[in-house]
């Protein structure tokens, strides 16, 4: 089978064209974990695979290197931009001298990308994530209060002031 290690701000994963591999969702947990596995396997933070959707130009369909799956990744969709614009799979409508407009379908829902173009290849991908999801029942986080920001918490005597978040999947911020 043929994939792509690709990586953004340091978030590595694995990626397969779906359009031209056989990986059956079924069988993708089980793929993620073997492939991510970074002594036996190619090494990673997780599978990426790039197929069709009734929603958008492409899905991007995500597994956490222990198979789990995974809504969304600002870091992943970026490389899933890059790699659809420079492989030619997609172009996307022409939204600027350099820039062009991709739709990418996630778990989350479906993501606008400006691919940001230097001598015909992809340089940068801004990725509208929509806003931020600050209320516990919804990131999911069992904290109390309306939000989960600069709120201090105990673990192993010391103390710590975390901001929780969703961006299409939960986040847990301590600022240092």
């Amino acid at each position: 089978m043929k994939f792509t290690k690709m990586q953004g701000c340091g978030n590595d994963y694995i990626y397969v064209n779906c359009f031209a591999e056989d990986l059956p969702e079924g069988e993708r947990p089980a793929f993620s974990r073997k492939v991510s596995d970074r002594h036996f396997g190619a090494g990673s933070d997780g599978l990426i695979c790039i197929c069709p959707s009734d929603k958008a130009d492409f899905l991007m369909d995500m597994y956490n290197a222990d198979g789990s799956r995974a809504e969304m990744c600002g870091n992943g969709i970026r490389c899933v931009a890059k790699y659809i614009f420079d492989n030619g799979i997609a172009k996307g409508q022409k939204v600027g001298e350099g820039r062009y407009l991709l739709h990418i379908d996630t778990k989350s829902g479906v993501k606008d990308c400006v691919a940001i173009t230097k001598n015909g290849k992809v340089s940068k991908v801004e990725v509208d994530m929509g806003r931020a999801e600050l209320s516990p029942e919804k990131i999911p986080v069992r904290l109390e209060g309306d939000r989960v920001v600069d709120k201090p918490i105990s673990t192993d005597g010391n103390l710590y002031r975390i901001t929780c978040c969703s961006m299409g999947n939960p986040h847990c911020t301590v600022f240092m």
